[in-house]
């Protein structure tokens, strides 16, 4: 990347913990959402987390893909709670908010390396 370009986009991952007998946390440990975000649009461009069903995943993808990532924030929440009766409710509102903070400390750090790049 030259100068002040702007990657094309944006791989962030938001990590949080479910209950102990959640199935995916005896699998994995933690719950992971993955996503792709376009670096100018900030759009969803794609999205991944661990699930223990395909239709967790089917679901939130739905959610998410399409949507400005950091204006989520706004509307998950609710939606989460008229729309997803799954136990890890909780945990994936609070992986999305540790992605978005992971996202923000990113593009905060583009700032940065332009300072840095700039010709004294």
């Amino acid at each position: 990347m030259k100068g002040t370009e702007r990657p094309q986009s944006y791989f962030v991952i938001g990590e949080s913990r479910t209950n102990a007998d959640n199935a995916i946390t005896k699998i994995y440990g933690s719950f992971y959402l993955a996503f792709e975000v376009d670096g100018g649009t900030e759009e969803v461009l794609a999205f991944e987390c661990t699930h223990t069903l395909e239709l967790t995943e089917q679901f939130l993808r739905k959610l998410f893909l399409g949507k400005k990532f950091s204006e989520i924030d706004r509307w998950l929440e609710r939606e989460l709670e008229c729309r997803y009766g799954g136990s890890s409710r909780r945990a994936v509102l609070t992986a999305y908010r540790d992605a978005l903070k992971r996202y923000h400390s990113m593009r905060a750090g583009e700032g940065q390396q332009e300072e840095m790049n700039r010709p004294r």
